[in-house]
């Protein structure tokens, strides 16, 4: 059984059906959510437009997000078992409208306007005994990701429609196995996916490794091919006062190259990516925190299409008083492919109001910012038509521009 919520709209009705069908008395329930709100323009007198290099997978957030994005999530606790073990389950709504855009947060016929449906719905069963304290879920959910705030860039997610076994704990080991069809809204064809972890490997006080195999099995279809990946993974708990340092190395052949999602079906095991990923937050003093990141990538492709990324950046914020925080984030990405080695550097500053205290991770946050971006020639002619750092962009044939304005965010739980 598999629930494919690719076509799925939710509405308001819809969702308030959801939740009360999940809402016994007496059972634990949560209601948590995230949202990022905001309005800008561009120097040139537009609405904003965001900087992010031809062909790079993520882009620098900060006072660089052109659209409004909300998740409201209910999780919903249905039964209490004998042996401790728990049912429950979660419905999650995603609202999406882009900033110039009537905010409809619906799919429409208008170009580039709105859409709104459901990024998770699944049910869960935890702390099984059968399963010796691990846990058993199927559907749609969030699962596994990996990402760095700062980009936004999840580089080893494996969010899937389908079912697992998580977290089972055998001796000092902790395993997990997700059968998946469909692993991202934009994926097709559908793939049989495999995904097998362990977690638990005790490298230091406060460091572990985490390994990652994932395999595709080849669709149906002509020139269809099988693949898979790696992901050996090591985090540090504790670092520079911050959350953690992560340190990734992922390698993958054929539709294994979208390392964390399931790449193209049509790449034979000729077709190779490896990927090294370092970040770190910290937060040494109570009012100095921030991130810090290098990915570099690399893409091999016998039709020579090759390609190379390098991406490094860093979001310092300060605290000048328990409620005012100042923040500034420099990102510098570059890909060096056949047509020549595109280049991009954004800046950008926010001051900031945040009630919610003064440390890099506190929230709510009423930012307003200033971000000022520089490109080269190749970025330039690789940007498809109407694109930021296009010709025919919002800044013309001009390489470098600027965006201003505001924006609100908030996550709870």
């Amino acid at each position: 059984m598999f629930i494919s919520l690719r076509h799925l709209p939710l509405t308001a009705y819809g969702l308030s059906t959801i939740l009360c069908c999940m809402a016994p008395n007496a059972l634990a329930a949560d209601f948590s959510g995230y949202y990022r709100l905001g309005a800008g323009g561009t120097t040139k007198g537009g609405t904003q437009s965001c900087f992010q290099l031809p062909g790079a997978p993520s882009k620098y957030r900060l006072g660089n997000e052109c659209e409004q994005w909300s998740e409201l999530a209910w999780t919903q606790e249905f039964a209490q078992l004998g042996d401790g073990s728990t049912i429950s389950g979660m419905a999650m709504g995603g609202f999406y409208n882009p900033i110039g855009h009537m905010p409809k947060f619906k799919d429409s016929n208008e170009h580039g306007g709105g859409s709104s449906r459901f990024q998770q719905l699944f049910v869960e069963w935890k702390n099984a005994a059968v399963l010796n304290g691990g846990n058993f879920w199927l559907g749609r959910r969030y699962y596994k990701r990996n990402d760095i705030h700062m980009t936004d860039f999840y580089y080893w997610n494996q969010s899937a429609t389908g079912f697992g076994f998580d977290e089972v704990p055998i001796g000092d080991l902790r395993y997990s196995y997700v059968f998946s069809r469909k692993d991202s809204y934009w994926q097709n064809p559908y793939v049989n996916r495999h995904d097998f972890n362990i977690n638990g490997f005790k490298t230091n006080p406060g460091g572990e490794v985490q390994l990652g195999i994932s395999y595709l099995q080849e669709p149906g279809g002509s020139d269809k091919h099988s693949g898979w990946a790696v992901s050996v993974q090591h985090k540090q708990a504790g670092f520079l006062g911050g959350k953690f340092n992560t340190f990734a190395v992922q390698y993958g052949e054929g539709p294994g190259t979208g390392l964390g999602y399931t790449g193209n079906t049509n790449l034979d095991k000729e077709n190779k990516s490896w990927r090294v990923v370092e970040y770190f937050d910290w937060q040494t003093t109570k009012r100095f925190g921030g991130q810090f990141q290098v990915v570099y990538q690399k893409d091999v492709r016998p039709d020579g299409d090759n390609a190379r990324w390098l991406s490094m950046g860093v979001r310092p914020v300060y605290a000048l008083t328990e409620q005012f925080k100042l923040a500034a984030e420099v990102g510098h990405d570059q890909i060096k492919a056949t047509d020549g080695t595109r280049k991009l550097t954004k800046f950008t500053i926010a001051p900031t109001w945040s009630p919610g205290g003064m440390g890099f991770w506190e929230r709510p946050e009423i930012r307003l910012y200033y971000t000022y971006a520089v490109w080269n020639r190749a970025a330039q002619r690789a940007a498809d038509p109407d694109t930021t750092l296009s010709r025919t962009g919002a800044f013309g044939s001009d390489r470098h521009g600027g965006n201003f304005g505001i924006q609100a965010e908030y996550w709870w739980k």
